[in-house]
């Protein structure tokens, strides 16, 4: 069956619920009862995961006037449409913070979606058929399961979906982004959806690429990385990352740019974090933590000759040493 959006009412008993515990100090009983409201319809999750998001992305605690916002959604009569409720928030985003109008456009997309994260999280997800999907940060997902299909659109950022053979499932396990349309079979595979390319890896199992226009299939075998764009399909020989690795909560680097590094940790935090092209071809291997980007940052100068430049938490830039 087609994933339907919360309805008006489950996403206010959302907002009642993260209202209440904010009033409480996250009381443990309210966390409690909050997960056993949330653990009891499939919907009221996707309610409370929008509510969650949308909380988060806008930081509506720095927002003067973004918490009367908040209440007045939970009191409101009328039905929460997307609309409505971007325009009431805009509104108080507008009146207290200027900075909340250079927002990726991504963030408003992410709160329609069923499935998001908000900057620096990572989910997993079990899905109707019982394959696991994990989210990793600022990522969005759409899920159209019917008669015909099991289908994941990724509106941006990245998934890994575990799958096995369902007996007598003749629906396809579709992911689809804007470069292609992927069927995964049995086993595990990893795709993120950049700015001008789709990338795949695939753990185990295997995978095949549907190119729109093109009746042709090419498939993607256990231990191969493939790039998507507009000009078609091509094999990467080798990755400096390991893609499946912030699954586990690290990032896994093999003589990796500094600047793609940094590139990568800027996806779990918020504001600017570069280099200067001084040392922007610096190569570094090794594991590193995503629980905090900025002491993972801190780390830099014990390997590299580099020094931190950090102005505010929100601008760090990372510099020759002199």
């Amino acid at each position: 069956m087609t994933a339907a959006a919360p309805s008006a009412k489950a996403v206010k008993q959302a907002i009642q619920w993260m209202l209440r515990l904010r009033e409480s100090g996250n009381s443990p009983v309210l966390l409690q009862q909050c997960e056993q409201w949330r653990s009891a319809r499939h919907e009221h999750e996707l309610a409370w995961q929008r509510v969650v998001h949308l909380h988060q992305d806008l930081d509506l605690r720095a927002i003067p006037g973004a918490g009367v916002a908040l209440q007045t959604l939970e009191t409101s009569q009328r039905r929460l449409h997307r609309r409505q409720a971007l325009k009431l928030l805009g509104c108080a985003a507008m009146a207290g913070s200027a900075t909340w109008l250079a927002k990726d456009l991504d963030t408003v997309s992410g709160w329609a979606a069923d499935y998001a994260t908000a900057t620096g999280e990572r989910r997993s997800f079990r899905l109707p058929d019982g394959s696991l999907m994990q989210l990793n940060t600022h990522s969005a997902v759409d899920l159209a399961f019917d008669d015909q299909q099991r289908l994941l659109r990724l509106r941006y950022g990245e998934l890994m979906l575990t799958c096995s053979d369902v007996p007598n499932q003749a629906r396809p396990l579709l992911v689809q982004t804007q470069d292609g349309l992927l069927e995964g079979f049995d086993g595990r595979f990893v795709v993120r959806q950049e700015r001008d390319c789709t990338q795949v890896s695939v753990s185990h199992g295997h995978v095949a690429i549907h190119r729109p226009g093109n009746g042709q299939v090419q498939w993607i075998a256990s231990g191969q990385h493939w790039r998507l764009d507009t000009q078609g399909a091509q094999r990467l020989e080798s990755v400096a990352m390991d893609p499946a690795a912030w699954s586990e909560g690290l990032i896994v680097t093999r003589d990796m740019r500094l600047r793609d590094f940094l590139e990568q940790v800027s996806r779990y935090r918020h504001g600017y974090l570069g280099c200067s092209d001084e040392i922007a071809d610096l190569r570094l291997s090794g594991v590193f933590r995503l629980e905090d980007p900025e002491q993972l940052l801190q780390l830099l100068p014990q390997t590299l000759p580099v020094r931190i430049r950090q102005r505010t938490r929100w601008w760090i830039r990372v510099e020759q040493v002199a």
